[in-house]
């Protein structure tokens, strides 16, 4: 059995670098959706703007890590599968999620011990929101 080290903070919140820091990952993530062709589409399923998709996702995150819960404050549970039932996620948005969000922590110099946890921990939500099978 493989003990793990604990955490040099408390939270991933705290890890991460507290709002401004989970706001930087989250706009790298949605800039490099927007201009990087390998992620066309992942960026095709967000519709015309991307803002609000921005914001949604720093509050969630932000409450995720075991910050400030902002999303729950606005809109109640997250409820992720149910809320992402209407857009069709297969393996290859799955995939480019999992690939673009990896690319915007490296970016924005995320710890690398923390982006590996964090890396596990996308890869499950990720893989069960999908909702149809397949490519």
């Amino acid at each position: 059995m493989q003990i793990q080290e604990k955490p040099p903070f408390e939270t991933p919140f705290e890890w991460i670098g507290g709002e401004s820091r989970v706001r930087a990952l989250v706009d790298r993530f949605y800039d490099l959706m927007d201009i990087e062709p390998g992620y066309r589409v992942l960026r095709a399923s967000h519709g015309s703007t991307l803002e609000a998709a921005r914001d949604k996702l720093f509050w969630f995150l932000c409450g995720w890590l075991g910050g400030p819960d902002h999303y729950q404050a606005r809109f109640g549970h997250p409820r992720l599968r149910m809320r992402h039932m209407p857009f069709s996620i297969g393996i290859e948005e799955r995939d480019q999620w999992l690939a673009c969000m990896a690319q915007a922590m490296t970016e924005t110099d995320v710890d690398p011990v923390l982006r590996e946890r964090l890396q596990q921990s996308f890869f499950q939500t990720a893989d069960w929101m999908r909702n149809r099978g397949g490519v």
